[in-house]
């Protein structure tokens, strides 16, 4: 008898991560058409429930806006695993995967493993969708030629025997991106084309973007949005140091 639930596709490779999610009830907590896309093609196809969370936490309440990302997938990993376990007791999720991803600037003095900013002036800034395409052409003469940093925060919420129900484990994944000099009628035509108008920083390095970029540092995944190899690591190693691992 097949499984009610099955997030693991044939294609996927035989690790412990995906060997412990056979069978179970994947949650994907985000409409995201690319971190779906990024999933299905190491093998797991999670249902998508979308989180209810209105990602209003203030940026200013970080001391090191690293942390953002993360608290922002907690809130929407657990937001849809409290709904789900209240809605359809019976049938609670076995793992929810929350994700939130920003675009920094990038201060060259600094490393992206850099914790905590003594000085106000290095802290970096959370690029946000541009407002327009004036706005996006802005953004992108900011950026031409130099660096941003794309930081990823992803969040485990899965079920325990001990108050309050669910243990929650989370990462963070830096990427830097080298923006190319390009020239002002090459980023006035992406400007014009539309796709930044929906992406934070203002470029889709997996579009029409990539030309804008010269080179990468880190993973190329979650730039796109889903730091896929350190998902699985995380889980690995969560399936190696927990008996009862999604067990309960």
């Amino acid at each position: 008898m097949a499984p009610k639930h099955q997030a693991v596709l044939a294609q996927a490779l035989r690790i412990p991560a995906t060997n412990k999610l056979s069978g179970k009830r994947v949650i994907l907590a985000s409409n995201s058409p690319r971190r779906k896309e990024i999933l299905k093609t190491c093998g797991l196809r999670p249902e998508i429930v979308p989180s209810n969370f209105k990602e209003d936490l203030a940026h200013s309440s970080f001391a090191d806006v690293h942390e953002y990302p993360v608290a922002t997938a907690t809130q929407k990993a657990v937001e849809v695993y409290e709904r789900l376990v209240t809605e359809q007791p019976e049938d609670g999720p076995d793992l929810v995967i929350g994700a939130d991803t920003v675009v920094l600037t990038h201060n060259p003095g600094s490393s992206s493993a850099d914790a905590g900013f003594s000085d106000p002036e290095a802290r970096p800034e959370i690029l946000e969708k541009p407002t327009s395409k004036v706005d996006n052409l802005r953004m992108l003469l900011e950026l031409n030629g130099g660096v941003c940093e794309i930081v990823t925060g992803v969040c485990l919420v899965y079920p325990i025997l001990t108050a309050p129900g669910y243990a929650i484990k989370s990462l963070d994944e830096r990427t830097l991106v080298h923006f190319a000099d390009n020239s002002r009628e090459l980023l006035e035509a992406y400007a014009d084309s539309g796709e930044g108008l929906d992406r934070a920083g203002g470029f889709a390095i997996q579009g029409l973007g990539g030309l804008l970029v010269s080179k990468i540092d880190g993973d190329y995944n979650n730039v796109v949005g889903f730091p896929a190899a350190s998902f699985f690591k995380l889980l690995d190693l969560l399936v190696e140091e927990e008996d009862d691992f999604l067990d309960v």
